[in-house]
């Protein structure tokens, strides 16, 4: 453990045998005198999630009835009738944009059409056109997380993270002459170079706090059944006896944070290796048979690995195209997929907006999560930015218009937050991206097919929205 003078180093870690814990953000770690303004100014952090099969706001049907997005532009936009209703207690830190398209994800010449859902991932994040290939010769785009990773990932242990909720170990080709690949992350470290993405929240919580150098090692850790912490008990009361009341509370919150995570791990795999019949007997051991709690073990996660600054990029795949899992917590007992082709029924509509709406209904865990902890002199989620959206508009059509997008959080201060912005109609999805990244400091002058720059922080054109 480094302490420097009279205050602590930013990389202080609690350590312990095979066993790294870094801390949050603490009063102890800002130097006192001229610097201490410029110190307490938080780095920005970035969540980008994707949920597949678009919305049933971006039907004919659901425009009418404001199942997305809200009537109103600007800030006097209501959202009791939308699929963003759970998220009204944060509406100051919401920024809804809507009627934008990912024309790259649409098909350019006749052998790709039918494919839009083999492509979808890959154009999410990127805004670039996937090359159709089954071959290893993949090719689509730099991705929205990565472009920020390459600025500022050295800063921290862990440059990226990049999770999702259902199985990416499909391999070779997948439909439509599509390599699977495409499909299987919204991560890419360049045009030809994706990035695995992690489902086991164990191996995420063992990649954050280094525990164990070999997989034998963790397996061994981990049949003592002790906590991590047990690890750490010397240098958590050698480190408490030199902070203030103010940091011992807010180190002792964040452990207790690491330590109930950990505990919900050990509960699903105690439950999963019972022998009991498992929902997903696939699924690594680790994994929730509960898509809610396997959603919520990864949002908390990624709050801690935030708020220790181990990282400050993730990337989040909710789901993954095509998935028919059923979400009965929704009210609706259809399938995903099949729930999502409605054929232009009004109520077969109504159904999958249930569906829209329960996913969103998840997003509160991570706002609050993000809202509940302090970060300089404000809070982690003014210091995030959350990306939420599919590439995907009507999915019974398979068209990528008018496709879903919120942002949550001020990033740091570069979002104003209660702001609905509506883009005129055929405006790329890439340039509501080009403005978040030059927001976020990336100078960058072209993003995917972008034709503009957005303006997050003003309402846009009026509320007309061509069909």
């Amino acid at each position: 453990m480094l302490i420097t003078r009279q205050h602590l180093s930013r990389r202080t870690m609690l350590r312990g045998l095979g066993v790294t814990i870094a801390l949050p953000f603490l009063d102890a770690m800002t130097p006192a005198g001229a610097a201490r303004a410029q110190d307490r100014r938080r780095p920005v952090r970035l969540i980008a999630m994707e949920m597949v099969h678009g919305a049933a706001g971006s039907t004919a049907y659901g425009i009418r009835k404001n199942m997305w997005s809200p009537a109103a532009t600007g800030s006097g936009f209501d959202l009791s009738p939308t699929s963003l209703r759970s998220l009204e207690p944060y509406r100051d830190y919401l920024t809804i944009v809507s009627n934008t398209d990912c024309r790259n994800a649409e098909a350019f010449l006749p052998p790709e059409i039918g494919a839009d859902h083999f492509r979808s991932a890959a154009v999410f994040l990127t805004q670039a056109r996937p090359k159709q290939t089954q071959g290893s010769d993949v090719y689509a785009g730099t991705s929205f997380d990565q472009i920020y990773a390459q600025k500022y990932g050295g800063e921290t242990p862990i440059p990226s993270m990049q999770l999702c909720i259902e199985n990416v170990d499909q391999a070779g080709g997948c439909s439509y002459n599509y390599s699977c690949v495409y499909t299987d992350t919204i991560s890419w470290a360049s045009p030809t170079d994706p990035m695995p993405m992690i489902r086991d929240p164990r191996a995420v919580f063992d990649q954050l706090f280094g525990v164990g150098a070999t997989p034998e090692a963790r397996r061994a850790r981990r049949q003592d059944d002790r906590s991590i912490l047990d690890w750490v008990t010397e240098s958590v009361n050698d480190l408490k006896a030199k902070l203030s009341v103010a940091d011992q509370a807010r180190l002792s919150d964040y452990l207790d944070d690491v330590r109930e995570i950990e505990r919900r791990i050990q509960k699903v795999e105690a439950s999963n290796t019972s022998g009991e019949p498992r929902e997903l007997p696939g699924a690594p051991v680790g994994v929730p048979d509960s898509f809610a709690d396997h959603v919520k073990l990864m949002c908390d996660l990624q709050a801690v690995a935030l708020a220790s600054d181990v990282t400050r990029i993730s990337s989040f795949k909710l789901s993954r195209d095509v998935s028919n899992r059923v979400f009965k917590e929704s009210g609706s007992n259809t399938a995903f997929h099949t729930s999502s082709h409605h054929l232009d029924r009004d109520d077969r509509i109504e159904d999958f907006q249930k569906i829209n709406t329960y996913h969103v209904g998840l997003l509160p865990h991570l706002i609050e999560k993000l809202k509940a902890t302090p970060d300089g002199d404000g809070t982690l989620l003014d210091n995030t930015l959350v990306i939420y959206g599919s590439s995907m508009g009507n999915s019974n059509v398979h068209n990528h218009k008018r496709c879903p997008l919120i942002l949550l959080g001020h990033a740091g201060g570069a979002l104003k937050g209660n702001m609905h912005v509506r883009a005129a109609d055929g405006t790329p999805m890439a340039n509501a991206m080009l403005g978040m990244l030059q927001g976020l400091g990336v100078e960058a002058a072209q993003f995917g097919d972008s034709s503009g720059v957005m303006d997050l922080n003003s309402p846009g054109v009026p509320a007309t929205v061509a069909l």
